[in-house]
């Protein structure tokens, strides 16, 4: 009797679950339906507000820069373009710009002085001679600044890290003669100093945790950066490498040969400071000094001669 009560209440009970969720199956459906455009207004709104939270430059101007750089892409040599990268990568990249975008703001900065200058030359009424003239005048100076303004950077970044070398070489030299590895070091190095070479040197080892050989990672830091110490630098550690030598001796000649490197620039610069130092001496203060000393000789003379 027991048994059949049992039974009769499993029956029951299944049946009216199924009912149950016959009757709510629309109301579920509905129910997820509305949580899922819920969720995706959500989420809508939130990337709408991510958009609008970035400077104008990335919402506007950065997508304009990336169509045109399509574009002028045809029209720029391979060789080129990987000129222009090398370039660029000595300079750190500046505006995270490839070749094509810098090449389509070099082209824009030179369109756009050139409406300029030929403006300048159109409102005074100029003949059509002189506004060709001043138009061409706008292009060479558009394509003169972005090449100097390249070139200022690439001289300043790779002034920090010639100047940064010493330093991160004694550290270097520290950790290694305390027991740490290349790797390791380097580590510790560019967690106690900041700038150009820091910022490599943790690329570089991102690029070796990520399954990098550490030769190549070493060469493409060189390749990077274009500096004639780091360069050596990285030739004789990886000839050390190859050849097992020990690395704290390689990086303590490496220091000392750098120090002695920058000394020898040092001394460079101090030779060449008095024949820099004519030109302004010569220029504007000779001038000044022959008018304070032979002016009153002169307005004397003058009216010795030439007034009775």
């Amino acid at each position: 009797m027991v048994k059949i009560v049992v039974m009769t209440f499993i029956f029951s009970s299944t049946l009216t679950v199924i009912f149950l969720n016959y009757l709510m199956k629309d109301k579920m459906l509905i129910a997820n339906r509305l949580k899922k455009i819920i969720t995706s207004q959500i989420l809508q709104k939130k990337m709408e507000e991510d958009e609008l939270s970035k400077p104008f430059s990335e919402r506007v101007i950065r997508p304009i820069l990336v169509m045109t750089s399509q574009v002028v892409t045809r029209f720029i040599p391979a060789k080129s373009r990987d000129k222009l990268q090398q370039t660029l990568q000595y300079a750190g990249t500046p505006g995270n710009l490839n070749p094509q975008e810098f090449q389509t703001v070099q082209y824009v900065m030179t369109i756009f002085l050139m409406l300029v200058f030929w403006l300048l030359a159109i409102l005074p009424g100029r003949d059509i001679f002189m506004q060709v003239s001043f138009a061409l005048l706008g292009g060479i100076t558009g394509t003169v600044i972005i090449k100097l303004y390249l070139t200022m950077l690439v001289r300043k970044r790779q002034g920090e890290i010639q100047k940064e070398l010493p330093d991160m070489l004694d550290l270097l030299t520290v950790s290694v003669d305390a027991g740490l590895g290349f790797d390791a070091a380097l580590y510790r190095v560019t967690e106690k100093s900041h700038g150009a070479l820091s910022n490599e040197l943790r690329k570089m080892l991102q690029e070796v945790q990520m399954g990098k050989a550490r030769r190549t990672a070493l060469k493409d830091l060189g390749q990077r950066t274009g500096v004639d110490d780091l360069l050596t630098f990285i030739g004789s550690m990886i000839q050390a490498d190859q050849l097992g030598v020990p690395i704290s001796k390689v990086i303590r000649t490496q220091a000392e040969q750098v120090r002695l490197a920058r000394c020898q620039r040092i001394e460079e610069k101090a030779m060449k400071a008095p024949v820099k130092m004519l030109i302004p001496m010569v220029l504007f203060i000779f001038p000044s000094i022959f008018i304070v000393l032979l002016g009153p000789a002169a307005m004397k003379m003058y009216n010795i001669f030439f007034i009775k």
